[in-house]
Formats: structure tokens, sequence, C-alpha cells
């Protein structure tokens, strides 16, 4: 498959760019990985000259691509640094994988669609993006390869996922969107081994996070 990049693309990305930092958006890391990332390589071909809107897109399995802000917000609440071990829970359409990729961190995202898992997959590996990715229960998290760094769910959870919780290292980060119908982006700071802070941030809406495998 042939990849396509062009300078229309890049400046699109640009205005995008300009258009999160007018959003409280300020981690310079986050900004440049957002210019660098061409989302529209992740939707479908029907919504490629809508990619550069601030808009979430559906992605098929009843799935969507969340909007750049969204992307760039739950990235920035995470504080990563180059050389980190990040879990994703819900690889996704890949967009958000790609960006934490270009923000230099190691990433380990699992998912459980596997129709997506092999779309997203091969995909990121095609534009070159190195992640170790898996077909999984996200509220298993990946206890082979714990602790994280940092964690971040890409799915609205109804409660904070245990395992996940103990999959992240003492001074750690795990942002999550808490919530049944209505979500709020939530921070969870790990201070020792049982004691962890939660930060609230905004209101927000994805898509449910789900059991097993399918």
């Amino acid at each position: 498959m042939q990849q396509k990049d062009s300078f229309r693309h890049k400046g699109l990305r640009n205005r995008l760019v300009q258009e999160l930092m007018q959003k409280r958006i300020v981690d310079r890391h986050v900004l440049e990985a957002i210019g660098k990332v061409p989302r529209h390589l992740f939707l479908e071909s029907s919504f490629i000259n809508f990619a550069y809107q601030d808009k979430a897109f559906p992605i098929g399995a009843g799935q969507t691509i969340s909007q750049p802000y969204t992307v760039a917000l739950q990235s920035q609440l995470l504080e990563v640094e180059p050389g980190e071990k990040v879990l994703e829970v819900g690889t996704g359409s890949g967009y958000q994988a790609a960006v934490l990729i270009e923000m230099g961190v190691k990433l380990f995202s699992i998912e459980r669609q596997s129709e997506l898992y092999q779309r997203s997959t091969r995909l990121l590996r095609e534009l070159g993006y190195q992640g170790r990715f898996f077909l999984g229960d996200g509220y298993e998290g990946l206890e082979a390869q714990a602790p994280f760094d940092k964690i971040i769910v890409t799915a609205g959870a109804p409660f904070i996922p245990r395992k996940l919780l103990t999959q992240i290292k003492i001074g750690g980060i795990m942002v999550i969107p808490l919530g049944d119908k209505k979500q709020v982006l939530t921070r969870i700071t790990r201070l020792d081994d049982d004691e962890f802070e939660q930060e609230q941030i905004e209101e927000c809406a994805f898509v449910p996070m789900l059991n097993g495998i399918v």
C-alpha cells in the first residue's frame, strides 16, 4: 500500500497544531508529534478530506478515532519522557500509538478487537512506527511486561481496573476516562504500593471499555 503525505497534508497539520495551542495544549513534544503523524492515513478513505479537523470519526468495529484535542490532552497529561515504558489500552486506529512513539516512548499497546488489531498494527509497521502490539483484554493489562512508567486508556471505563493500578510504577501516572454513560478524564498517580492520587480533569466521551477478545 502506497502512503501519500503531501505538502497540503503537512500544511493542514500545522494549522491543527495552531488550533490545539489555542485549546491549552502547551507541551511542545505533544505538538511536534501531532505535527508529524499523518492522521489522514489512519482514517477510512471517505473521511480523508476531514482528517485534520478537530473531530472524532468512525474507524469500523464500532470504534472511533479520537479527536486530535483528546489525543493531545491525554498525551500531555501523561507527562512522558523519551525512553519511558508506556502501556496503551486500546490500540484502535493506531493514531494515539503513533503520537506516543513520535514522542520517543517504548510503547506496549493492547487491543481486544482482532479486526482493528490486525489493521492498525499493519499500518503502523508500514509507516515505520516501532512498538509492541498485543491482542488481549485491556482490563488485564500486560502483567508480563509490567511495571510501566505510564498507562493511557483510550476507552471509557466504568471503574478503575485494579490490575492496571498494580502495573504502574511508583511515581507513575495513568490517564483514564472514568464513567459509564458520561466520563471524566482522570489522572491517577501511584504514590506508593497502596496509595494513589486521583485528579479529575474534564468531561469527555469515549466508546466503552469492554472485556474479552473479539
